[in-house]
């Protein structure tokens, strides 16, 4: 076995997604225990390009036209024989439902123990995971050789980013035949609505906003503030914003300068979408809600008490 720390890197359209990135950052803490190198393993087709910006020590990159797009059938097989070729110490993918479809599909395929849900690796070692909702921090020594997927918020997408490629080695790929899964096509969302990926601050809101009547009020700040309301993922379930306000793994990324979470706990799947904000401003009536440990600032105080005194200040501040 060897002691590099392999990252599968996750890719979308001809964007590598901040996972990825976030992936290579944690590796690199990784590889400071295990000795060996990090290296990103590219699939694709015609994807060269995507590893001119990865820090890694080098890219093992397969290109073939079934790998142009994920398909579980067709990563599962190149991944098994690099991983069983190359035997790295760790195998890291994203906690997303390409990196969990693969971790725990090669897992079964070849033995190897998965761990979930890390947020961060320390220099010796250890995992750290984040379970129950992201209301404990798990704390262990990583299996070897080991698969794990990772969640954002433990490391800044530009910690995985660098000025210059690395050295890219290009692997053949195995037969890909008969694969099972194809994509057909894109089913692309509605473009009516405001995008909140593009916008500078968002008022979000989860399920402490209770019922719909209470949305109004998020409105309202969110007009004196000249911003958009977005939601987690309850709101968006019971039907009181449309799915484009959705932040979360299955909505919108979005890295706003200021995100005003309202009534919203900071599960791993909202998290991921939100946890690159350049300032996260939590109010949360439960102290130990997991909102709390990315945020910059915080109050748990009621936000229906809250939120009226604020809309005035801000409005007479303008």
């Amino acid at each position: 076995m060897s002691q590099d720390i392999f990252v599968v890197i996750e890719h979308l359209r001809g964007q590598v997604a901040d996972v990825s990135y976030a992936m290579l950052a944690g590796a690199r803490q990784l590889s400071k225990a295990s000795g060996g190198e990090v290296v990103a393993v590219l699939l694709g087709h015609n994807a060269q390009g995507l590893a001119s910006n990865l820090a890694a020590d080098r890219v093992l990159y397969v290109d073939h036209p079934a790998l142009a797009e994920f398909t579980s059938d067709a990563y599962q097989i190149v991944l098994a024989g690099l991983i069983q070729e190359h035997a790295p110490r760790a195998v890291l993918f994203g906690h997303s439902s390409i990196g969990m479809d693969l971790a725990s599909s090669l897992s079964a395929r070849l033995g190897i123990p998965v761990v979930n849900s890390c947020r961060t690796f320390t220099d010796d070692g250890k995992f750290v995971s984040q379970i129950c909702g992201g209301k404990i921090m798990a704390e262990g020594n990583l299996p070897s050789p080991a698969l794990a997927t990772m969640i954002p918020g433990g490391y800044k997408a530009e910690e995985g980013q660098s000025a210059q490629t690395p050295p890219l080695t290009a692997v053949s790929a195995p037969a890909l035949d008969n694969l099972r899964v194809a994509v057909k096509q894109y089913i692309e969302p509605d473009t009516s609505d405001v995008d909140i990926s593009k916008e500078k601050m968002l008022v979000s809101i989860g399920r402490g906003i209770q019922n719909k009547d209470n949305i109004e009020l998020a409105n309202e700040l969110a007009d004196a503030l000249g911003c958009a309301v977005s939601a987690s993922r309850p709101v968006v379930d019971q039907g009181w914003l449309p799915t484009t306000r959705l932040v979360g793994k299955s909505g919108k990324h979005v890295k706003p300068k200021i995100y005003l979470a309202l009534g919203i706990s900071g599960a791993p799947e909202h998290v991921e979408g939100m946890g690159e904000s350049e300032v996260i401003v939590a109010v949360n009536t439960d102290p130990n809600a997991p909102i709390f440990n990315i945020a910059k600032y915080g109050t748990t105080i009621d936000m229906f008490d809250l939120l009226p005194v604020l809309i005035e200040k801000v409005k007479q501040a303008k």
